[in-house]
């Protein structure tokens, strides 16, 4: 279970979140546009960064620039 391990990853690089405003999911709670995240982990569709809870969260790549 590699996902376990992702809190202690070396950072692969950063992210800044460009916007929460999602149709299907509130990312607004965990998210903060303009804020500057750690990517732990990264899927052809997904990003994992480490998010304002301090736990690692999937999220897509359209709320990242």
């Amino acid at each position: 279970m590699l996902h376990l391990n992702w809190k202690d990853a070396p950072t692969i690089r950063t992210v800044t979140c460009t916007h929460t405003d999602a149709a299907k999911y509130l990312v607004s709670n965990v998210l903060t546009v303009g804020k500057t995240y750690e990517v732990k982990n990264e899927t052809e569709e997904f990003i994992f960064v480490i998010d304002n809870t301090g736990h690692i969260g999937g999220y897509y790549k359209t709320y990242f620039a």
